[in-house]
Protein backbone atom coordinates (compact mmCIF):
# COMPACT_ATOMS: atom_id res chain seq x y z
CA UNK A 1 0.00 0.00 0.00
CA UNK A 2 1.43 3.73 -1.16
CA UNK A 3 1.59 5.92 1.59
CA UNK A 4 0.30 9.46 1.59
CA UNK A 5 3.67 11.07 0.10
CA UNK A 6 3.61 8.95 -2.54
CA UNK A 7 -0.14 9.40 -3.65
CA UNK A 8 0.54 13.25 -3.44
CA UNK A 9 3.60 12.83 -5.01
CA UNK A 10 2.08 10.89 -7.89
CA UNK A 11 -0.60 13.60 -8.42
CA UNK A 12 1.62 16.53 -8.32
CA UNK A 13 3.76 14.83 -11.32
CA UNK A 14 0.32 14.06 -13.24
CA UNK A 15 -0.43 17.73 -12.71
CA UNK A 16 2.60 19.29 -13.52
CA UNK A 17 2.29 16.93 -17.16
CA UNK A 18 -1.01 18.96 -17.61
CA UNK A 19 0.99 22.06 -16.95
CA UNK A 20 4.14 21.48 -18.94
CA UNK A 21 1.15 20.48 -21.83
CA UNK A 22 -0.52 23.58 -21.46
CA UNK A 23 2.49 26.23 -21.34
CA UNK A 24 3.97 24.21 -24.32
CA UNK A 25 1.13 25.19 -26.61
CA UNK A 26 1.47 28.56 -24.82
CA UNK A 27 4.89 28.92 -25.92
CA UNK A 28 3.96 29.60 -29.67
CA UNK A 29 3.73 33.73 -29.70
CA UNK A 30 0.94 33.19 -32.81
CA UNK A 31 -1.08 30.94 -30.55
CA UNK A 32 -0.87 33.18 -27.61
CA UNK A 33 -1.76 36.10 -29.48
CA UNK A 34 -4.64 34.22 -30.40
CA UNK A 35 -5.50 33.42 -26.26
CA UNK A 36 -5.00 36.86 -25.13
CA UNK A 37 -7.25 37.81 -27.73
CA UNK A 38 -10.13 35.78 -26.96
CA UNK A 39 -9.83 36.21 -23.22
CA UNK A 40 -11.83 39.45 -24.16
CA UNK A 41 -14.68 37.32 -25.72
CA UNK A 42 -15.68 35.44 -28.60
CA UNK A 43 -14.23 36.31 -32.23
CA UNK A 44 -14.87 34.87 -35.55
CA UNK A 45 -11.68 34.13 -37.55
CA UNK A 46 -12.02 37.10 -39.98
CA UNK A 47 -11.97 39.57 -36.32
CA UNK A 48 -9.23 37.19 -35.20
CA UNK A 49 -7.66 37.89 -38.99
CA UNK A 50 -7.82 41.82 -38.82
CA UNK A 51 -6.98 42.27 -34.94
CA UNK A 52 -3.71 39.80 -35.20
CA UNK A 53 -2.32 40.08 -38.30
CA UNK A 54 -1.86 36.89 -38.38
CA UNK A 55 -2.77 35.66 -42.42
CA UNK A 56 -5.02 32.79 -43.21
CA UNK A 57 -2.63 29.49 -43.54
CA UNK A 58 -0.77 30.10 -40.28
CA UNK A 59 -3.75 31.44 -38.14
CA UNK A 60 -6.07 27.92 -39.20
CA UNK A 61 -3.33 25.94 -38.68
CA UNK A 62 -2.76 27.93 -35.00
CA UNK A 63 -6.69 27.69 -34.68
CA UNK A 64 -6.57 23.51 -35.14
CA UNK A 65 -3.75 23.64 -32.70
CA UNK A 66 -5.85 24.85 -30.60
CA UNK A 67 -8.81 22.65 -31.07
CA UNK A 68 -6.87 19.76 -30.64
CA UNK A 69 -5.54 20.59 -27.83
CA UNK A 70 -9.57 21.35 -26.30
CA UNK A 71 -8.35 25.17 -25.53
CA UNK A 72 -10.87 26.68 -27.77
CA UNK A 73 -14.32 25.88 -28.62
CA UNK A 74 -15.99 26.66 -31.74
CA UNK A 75 -19.67 27.90 -33.23
CA UNK A 76 -20.77 28.27 -36.57
CA UNK A 77 -23.42 31.23 -37.42
CA UNK A 78 -24.03 31.19 -40.92
CA UNK A 79 -20.93 31.01 -42.93
CA UNK A 80 -19.17 32.09 -40.16
CA UNK A 81 -17.19 30.39 -37.31
CA UNK A 82 -16.48 32.15 -34.15
CA UNK A 83 -13.82 30.71 -31.50
CA UNK A 84 -13.86 30.94 -27.75
CA UNK A 85 -11.56 29.99 -25.40
CA UNK A 86 -13.24 26.80 -23.56
CA UNK A 87 -10.61 25.32 -21.04
CA UNK A 88 -10.66 26.94 -17.65
CA UNK A 89 -7.13 26.82 -16.74
CA UNK A 90 -6.19 27.81 -19.92
CA UNK A 91 -8.36 30.88 -19.38
CA UNK A 92 -6.54 31.64 -15.73
CA UNK A 93 -3.27 31.85 -17.21
CA UNK A 94 -3.91 33.37 -20.28
CA UNK A 95 -6.20 36.08 -17.85
CA UNK A 96 -2.59 36.45 -15.41
CA UNK A 97 -0.29 36.85 -18.60
CA UNK A 98 -2.76 39.43 -20.33
CA UNK A 99 -2.61 41.22 -16.94
CA UNK A 100 0.90 41.30 -16.19
CA UNK A 101 2.03 41.98 -19.75
CA UNK A 102 -1.22 43.33 -21.80
CA UNK A 103 -3.61 45.63 -19.92
CA UNK A 104 -2.99 49.27 -18.38
CA UNK A 105 -3.55 49.05 -14.96
CA UNK A 106 -7.54 50.04 -15.27
CA UNK A 107 -8.16 48.16 -17.92
CA UNK A 108 -6.91 44.91 -16.32
CA UNK A 109 -10.84 44.13 -14.87
CA UNK A 110 -11.76 43.37 -18.95
CA UNK A 111 -10.31 39.90 -19.09
CA UNK A 112 -13.42 37.55 -19.29
CA UNK A 113 -12.63 35.01 -16.59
Amino acid sequence: MQDATQIELSRLREQAGEARKLLKTLANIDRLMLLCQLSQGEMNVGELERELGIEQPTLSQQLAVLRHEALVATRRAGKQIYYRIADDKAMAVIATLYEQFCADTDASSNVQT
